[in-house]
């Protein structure tokens, strides 16, 4: 498997772009990986408790914690209604328990463990308000930015997942969650590729896609609990990152549509 870690130069790399939400689309987009990043900075932690990845773990797992909370902010003050407010002040408060957890001084698996059960929470508020976004565009193109969106947290976790796994976390139970995220994954894909609202910049970006979900895929497969190695381990932490950006970048493509 190529060992390459694009993320820190490439993948996210406009995220900062945007101080603030442009419109609906960029809302969406935003809100998204909001659910990305409650599985990245997970999938972080849990290298860095297996000593995987360390150093890039570390920059991970910290420029989760800042962009999430960058745009807790944004979407709280562009809620065009109470009830999308009432989601990310409930977001806020299930994150600020989660934070706690993800910059504790301990690493060990007892804490894995409630990271892992933390995340759930941020997980659901955040897909809460997405959809909740979604459906104040009420546009076609919203419903892709939120399936493509959708794509950038089930590669993280599916990752965070495998991590746990390997450090005999409900290691049964995570390989079920892996292979029920695939299905969502393969199955949106098609989505995405077959939409006529694709365009051929967005074909060629899924183009890419798929040549990275065989690299990532293949090292998911390799889960075998105690026996799995760093090496591999390493494997799954990079391709994650390097399916990242390539779904983020579609899921831009897709926010900039104007139809």
């Amino acid at each position: 498997m190529k060992r390459r870690l694009f993320i820190a130069s490439s993948a996210l790399a406009a995220v900062g772009a945007r101080a603030q939400v442009a419109d609906l689309n960029d809302a969406i987009n935003k809100a998204g990986r909001q659910r990305m990043l409650s599985q990245r900075a997970s999938k972080a932690y849990l290298a860095l408790a297996q000593k995987v990845e360390t150093r890039s773990a570390q920059q991970v797992l910290d420029k989760s914690i800042a962009l999430f909370e960058r745009q807790l902010t944004e979407l709280k003050a562009f809620a065009p209604s109470p009830a999308i407010r009432g989601t990310y002040d409930a977001l806020d408060g299930a994150w600020s328990e989660f934070k706690r957890e993800l910059t504790g001084p301990a690493l060990g698996k007892e804490e894995a463990a409630r990271i892992v059960k933390l995340d759930a929470a941020v997980l659901t508020l955040a897909n809460q308000g997405t959809m909740q976004y979604e459906a104040a565009s009420g546009k076609p193109v919203g419903r892709l930015v939120n399936i493509a969106g959708r794509q950038r947290m089930l590669s993280q976790r599916m990752a965070k997942f495998y991590l746990a796994g390997a450090m005999q976390i409900d290691a049964t139970g995570s390989t079920a969650e892996i292979a029920k995220a695939r299905g969502e994954f393969l199955a949106a894909l098609e989505i995405l590729r077959n939409a006529p609202e694709a365009t051929t910049q967005i074909r060629q970006e899924l183009v890419l896609a798929d040549a990275q979900w065989m690299f990532f895929n293949r090292g998911l497969q390799r889960l075998e609990g105690a026996a799995t190695s760093p090496a591999l381990m390493s494997d799954v932490f990079v391709a994650s990152e390097n399916l990242l950006a390539i779904m983020d970048r579609v899921t831009g493509l897709y926010s900039d549509l104007k139809t």
